[in-house]
Formats: C-alpha cells, sequence, structure tokens
C-alpha cells in the first residue's frame, strides 16, 4: 500500500490539500488495524469473555491484544471469564480462569468457591486444550450452508465456506441446514424452521428510502444534535408544498443562497431515477397517472476530494441479532470515485452524473472508468488505502473513523424498532423458526470537513467479485475484481465465522441485563481448531461493546415495546381501535381532561392521516410510527412543562410502571378486551372509527403472562 500516489502533489486545488486535524473523542476511538496511527490506545479495558459450556475444548493459539500483549483464550468445561484487571500488561503469561461447577481440579493451584474453582492456567493445559481441540474438529459435523438463492454473492459465498471448509448445497437440502444464505429477502425460502437465514423479515421495506428517513427524523426530533448526519429531507408526494414554501423563504431572505437538491426514488438502487435540482419545479412528481414516491434532499456541496474526484465509502456492517441488539463493522471497506473532475452544482453541471454521483454502476459506463488491480488506485479502492493517503496529510484517521462507527450505532439503533415489529409478525414467540442475521452496505460520504454523512442504506449490497470488461468491440465478459475479493470474501467468511452454531452465545432477552460488560476485541475471538490457518476477524464488534455511549439512544425501542405487547394477535403489524383504548386504559393514561372519546379522536385522526401517506397498505389500523406520534401526543400533553425528550422518558417509564405493578400482583390476568365497543362511544365516533380502520376492527386478544415487556433504559 502506498502511502502517497505519485500524482499527490500536483493536484492543485485538491481539497484534500487543507484538512482540519481534530482530537479523537474519549468515549469511541476505534481504529482499523491496517492504518498506523502514532500513539496506542491505554491499555486500561476490563476484557470479559463468556463461551458456552458446549465447547470444551479450543485451541491454545494467542492472538493479539490491540496493545500489543498476548493473552492465551482457554475454555474450561463451562462458563469461562478473563479478568483483565486495571492494566493487561501484567497478563503476559497467565490468568485466573473461574469455572463453574467443573468438580475438577485439572492443574496448578486450586480453591473452591462456591460453584467455582479458581485454577491459575499453565504450558501444560493449553498443550492438552490444543491436542482436545484437533481431535474434537475431526469429530465435528462440517457445516452445512444453503447457496441455492444465493445469486449475485454466490461466488464470494463459494469461496468464502471452501476457507472454512464447510459444506455447501447449491440445491438446497431435504434435511435443514445450519444456514441459508438468501439473495434477496428472508422470504426466498418460505419453509425454513430452523437454522439461521442471512436476511432479516422487513430490512428491505425499513431500507427504503422515505422508510430510512421517517426512521431518522423520529430520532432526529428526540436527539437533534446526535442525529445530524442525515441530510434535511422531504418526503414526495406528500411533503411537495412544505419543500416548496421552505425553498421559497430560504430565497426570499437571501437572494445569494440558491441550494442544490438531490431527489431519490423510493425503491431506487444502483443509482437509478436519481437527479440534481435547484428548483422544486423541477421535480418530476408523476410516472403516467401515479405520483412518484421519492425522497429529496439537500445535495452536499462540499465534499472531500481526492485527485480532485468525489468519493464515497461502501461501508459493510452486520447485524447478529436483534435481542440483544449486536452490530459488527468490518475494518475494511470500499472507496467508489466520481469519473469526472468535481465542480460545484450549476444550472449548467446539474445532468453530469460522472461528477455528482458516486455510484459504481453509473459510473462503470464512464470512458474515464479505471479498473484497477492496486488497492489504492483506480475509480474503485480499498478504504484503508485511502484512510492512509488521508493520515499522511496529518488528518486524525482515529478520530474520522470514530464518527463513522458512531453514525453506524446510530443509524441502526433509529431502524430496529420497526424491524422488531416485522420480526414478532415472521417469528411470533413460540413459533419454530430460523433466527436471523444481515450484512447492510452503509454508503457515506466525507465532507470537506471530514464530518461524515450518511447517504443511504443497502438491505442487499453487492457482493459479486468480478466486474463486467469489453474483451473486444462490444463483447462483455466478467473478470476477477481483485479489490473487491480483498474485501466481500473476508466479510462474508467472517460473518459466517460468527454465525457457526458451534460458537454461537445464548440470547439474552431484553439485551440489557449486562449492558455494563465490554466485550472482547472480535479479533481476539476464540477460534474453533478447524479455523487454525484462517486470519483474525475483519468484523469488530461496536455494539454493545459501546453500549455506554449509546444506550441512551433506544426511546423508540421502548415505545414499540409497548405497541407489540398490545398488539395481541401474533402476526399482527397494526394497532386496532380496541387494542389502542385497551392500551390508554391499562397504562392509566385517560383522566377527566382526557376522556376515552377524546382517545377515540386521537386514534382516528393520526391513523387517517398515515394511512393517506402509504396509499398501497392493504392493511388496517395504527402501524408503528403512528402509534410513536401519538406516544409524543400523549407525553407532550400530560408532561407540558417539559421538553420533548424528557417527556416521552417520563410517560414510558409512567407505562411501563403501570405495566409492571400489573403483573407483579397476585391477579396476573392478561391483558384482554371485549369486542364490543364501549359505551362511550357514541354512533358519529362508531362511524369514524369504521372508516378510519378500512371497515374493520381489529381487537386485542389475551396475551399470555409470558409475553414479558423488556425495559431498555
Amino acid at each position: 500500500m502506498k502511502s502517497r500516489c505519485e500524482d499527490a502533489d500536483k493536484e492543485g486545488e485538491d481539497a484534500d490539500e487543507h484538512l482540519p486535524v481534530s482530537s479523537p473523542p474519549s468515549s469511541v476511538s476505534p481504529h482499523p488495524s491496517s492504518i498506523t496511527v502514532a500513539g496506542e490506545d491505554a491499555c486500561n479495558t476490563s476484557i470479559t469473555s463468556k463461551h458456552r459450556g458446549r465447547g470444551h475444548t479450543k485451541q491454545g493459539r494467542d492472538d493479539r491484544i490491540p496493545c500489543g500483549k498476548h493473552i492465551s483464550d482457554v475454555s474450561l468445561h463451562g462458563t469461562v471469564s478473563a479478568h483483565a484487571g486495571k492494566n493487561l500488561n501484567g497478563l503476559v503469561h497467565e490468568r485466573a480462569l473461574h469455572v463453574r461447577a467443573t468438580g475438577k481440579i485439572l492443574q496448578g493451584k486450586s480453591e473452591t468457591n462456591g460453584n467455582y474453582v479458581t485454577i491459575h492456567a499453565s504450558k501444560n493445559i493449553q498443550d492438552a486444550r490444543q491436542e482436545d481441540g484437533f481431535k474434537l474438529a475431526r469429530k465435528r459435523r462440517p457445516v452445512t450452508v444453503d447457496i441455492s438463492k444465493a445469486k449475485t454473492s454466490l461466488e464470494a459465498l463459494k469461496l468464502s465456506i471452501k476457507q472454512l471448509k464447510w459444506k455447501e448445497f447449491p440445491l438446497g437440502r431435504r434435511a435443514a441446514c445450519d444456514i441459508y444464505w438468501h439473495g434477496v429477502s428472508f422470504h426466498d425460502n418460505e419453509n425454513i424452521v430452523s437454522g439461521q437465514v442471512n436476511k432479516f423479515p422487513g430490512m428491505i421495506e425499513m431500507l427504503r428510502k422515505i422508510n430510512l428517513s421517517r426512521a431518522v427524523r423520529t430520532m432526529q426530533e428526540l436527539f437533534p444534535e446526535e442525529y445530524n448526519f442525515y441530510p434535511r429531507s422531504w418526503i414526495l408526494p406528500e411533503e411537495y408544498q412544505q419543500f416548496s414554501t421552505q425553498i421559497r423563504m430560504v430565497r426570499e431572505n437571501d437572494a445569494t443562497v440558491n441550494p442544490t437538491f438531490i431527489v431519490k426514488p423510493d425503491g431506487g438502487s444502483q443509482g437509478d431515477g436519481i437527479y440534481l435540482i435547484r428548483d422544486p419545479s423541477d421535480l418530476k412528481l408523476m410516472t403516467g397517472s401515479q405520483a412518484k414516491q421519492a425522497v429529496v434532499q439537500e445535495y452536499i456541496q462540499k465534499p472531500l476530494l481526492i485527485d480532485k474526484l468525489k468519493f464515497d465509502i461502501r461501508l459493510y456492517v452486520l447485524i447478529k441479532s436483534l435481542e440483544p441488539l449486536e452490530i459488527y463493522i468490518a475494518k475494511e471497506g470500499l472507496t467508489r470515485f466520481c469519473t469526472e473532475p468535481y465542480q460545484e452544482p450549476s444550472q449548467k453541471n446539474l445532468s453530469h452524473v460522472f461528477m455528482h454521483l458516486t455510484n459504481y454502476s453509473l459510473n462503470v459506463h464512464s470512458g474515464n472508468f479505471v479498473h484497477s488491480d492496486s488497492q489504492s488506485t483506480g475509480s474503485k479502492r480499498t478504504l484503508s488505502s485511502v484512510l492512509y493517503r488521508l493520515a499522511a496529510k496529518g488528518v486524525d484517521i482515529k478520530k474520522v473513523w470514530s464518527d463513522i462507527i458512531a453514525l453506524v450505532i446510530k443509524t441502526v439503533i433509529a431502524v430496529v424498532p420497526e424491524l422488531k415489529v416485522y420480526y414478532q409478525a415472521d417469528i411470533p414467540p413460540g413459533k419454530p423458526g430460523p433466527t436471523c442475521f444481515q450484512i447492510l452496505g452503509f454508503d457515506i460520504l466525507l465532507m470537506k470537513n471530514l464530518k461524515p454523512v450518511l447517504l443511504e442504506v443497502n438491505s442487499n449490497p453487492s457482493m459479486r467479485i468480478e466486474h463486467e470488461k469489453e474483451v473486444a468491440p462490444g463483447v462483455f465478459e466478467y473478470v476477477p475484481s481483485p479489490v473487491d475479493e480483498e474485501v466481500k470474501v473476508g466479510v462474508i467468511r467472517d460473518t459466517l465465522r460468527l454465525m457457526d452454531p458451534g460458537h454461537k452465545k445464548p440470547s439474552i432477552a431484553g439485551g440489557s441485563e449486562h449492558r455494563d460488560e465490554i466485550p472482547m476485541e472480535a479479533g481476539t475471538r476464540e477460534r474453533s481448531p478447524d479455523e487454525g490457518g484462517l486470519p483474525s476477524l475483519c468484523l469488530k464488534q461496536v455494539y454493545p461493546k459501546y453500549t455506554k455511549q449509546f444506550n441512551f439512544l433506544r426511546l423508540v425501542e421502548r415505545i414499540a415495546a409497548l405497541f407489540i405487547r398490545f398488539l395481541g394477535v401474533k402476526g399482527n403489524m397494526r394497532l386496532g381501535p380496541t387494542a389502542f383504548r385497551t392500551f390508554i386504559r391499562t397504562c392509566k393514561l385517560s383522566n377527566s381532561n382526557f376522556t376515552m372519546a377524546s382517545v377515540d379522536i386521537l386514534y382516528i385522526d393520526i391513523t387517517r392521516r398515515w394511512l393517506g401517506t402509504v396509499p398501497d397498505s392493504r392493511e388496517a389500523g395504527m402501524g408503528l410510527q403512528a402509534f410513536v406520534e401519538a406516544f409524543f401526543f400523549l407525553a407532550g400533553r400530560r408532561f407540558k412543562s417539559l421538553v420533548l425528550r424528557e417527556q416521552v422518558v417520563s410517560l414510558l417509564e409512567l407505562c411501563e410502571a403501570q405495566l409492571e405493578s400489573q403483573s407483579g400482583g397476585e391477579d396476573r390476568r392478561s391483558v384482554s378486551c371485549s369486542r364490543a365497543l364501549p359505551r362511550a362511544v357514541n354512533s358519529q365516533t362508531l362511524g369514524l372509527l369504521h372508516a378510519a380502520t378500512g371497515g374493520c376492527q381489529p381487537d386485542v386478544v389475551c396475551s399470555d403472562d409470558s409475553d414479558i415487556h423488556h425495559r431498555h433504559r
């Protein structure tokens, strides 16, 4: 990897010549292992490692700790905790291991302590464990992967499985597989009742442009300073008038201001249908007789440039679990470059897609696109090569990487609440079904001041490791892409390693019981004996690793937990009017100033408005986003003197306390309601309710006592 490209000194006015240098925050400061940065992180981290009792054999190889020390991982018959103390420097050769109820003294001095035995590991024990590990590896059944639906990720997946020495099933298998790799959605195969699927139900829907914008907008209302990484957006066609009015007012206040906007079709991908405008009248609002669903955003006019070209970052993020929430980020990513030197947008160059749009699928058709075998040159490069080049110019890479990690965690927190609603609809509690994980593609732009901006999130990022090349006039064929293979095979392979059923840890209901524990670095995770020749994981755990910094943002998840509790009917995704009344009554939110008749009117107003924003919705009732709006209204009415965030927290605590007191009492009857509407509802209200719910009245049914409400504080 070159520290500088040969033409680095010839860039003239290239924006990366004048980059501010800022210090990293104290809270989050990870950085890619491939980037050399002056100084090391202070090694004062307490490391806790918990492994399943099933795998009591493990290879005694050392994994490198970021501070340069080595700690041997040893797993002995049960749950093991490695205590690093205040400083890792003293743990070069030995550490104490607590073994639950083994009843055995393996070697060295031991001391019984309740259900635990404290044992000091020695080299002989490590050698014995290594030998046992190889014996188990020979006996262990290979992990099976159904790749029949993999589609464009097939080649990278096959390479990954080969490296892991697992077993692939290209045409599927009658017997259940351990892992199912789908190409598009969770529903690619409808008949899976066990194992793990690489897609979450609802992920495609949640990451469409409009739904992502709405989810982030909700978080911006609660935490405006935390969610300022997403450009100001308007949803079309419903917010066209609002957009036009705001732009007109901006120009009236300052005639010199002439902002540019980028329009993205709601379901668009690979740059399809994206265009730039400077005036609301230029919007293309109709497709035939249908109104176009789209998002219009402020265009970032001062991007960071390299070689005078605009570029973006494709970062791969693994959602390993929703409950508890586990997020991993790939240490290596891609940078995709425009193929025409950047100029600030003007009326003359708005249509120059090779200048303004970084999408690979667009720029690959440019005559200037460069396919390179080098990771640090060409129109597609590795992220580490770009970061290395910036570091050579004095940029604080640790700060940039920290800001990117914060952006990723906050974005995932924004979409998780609705994902949980989709999840319970497709895999209700108690129903046999697979568990899920998913690789997402985050597209991030660095501004000239090095602030990262979220462009979009892809639910199905391309995992193709070859590109189309014209080998003769008019003759194209796919040839290997070294840059893509280097990044994508590592991401898929290490995702599979993390999802290996032999290493899978038991889920913790609620995900909050151990939120103060800081887990080990992803690279120091124990390896199974058959992983001996593989490199350290390229995926770094960032959540719950940094839970202390970000857990306070999970307010909407707590609202979603209330919503799911009162859905009642398994598989439902919308709240009926009677269920909404039951929520109000159970949480004691009505009074003489806010009667149940007022509750009905609130339900009607909000539900009718949200039904109008989703014209193709076939399901009647109140969805989660509408419920969140209603919850905000109730919080503002109840706690008028507080700001919105404090209002929401106060109402959540009130509702959770009411539910907790009811579930803890002697009368543990479940939430229920009658199909008959209460007497307070007059005929006029009944008609409005009928219209607002599309002519049906979804009701809540008895939810059993095992439906525990999980609190995320």
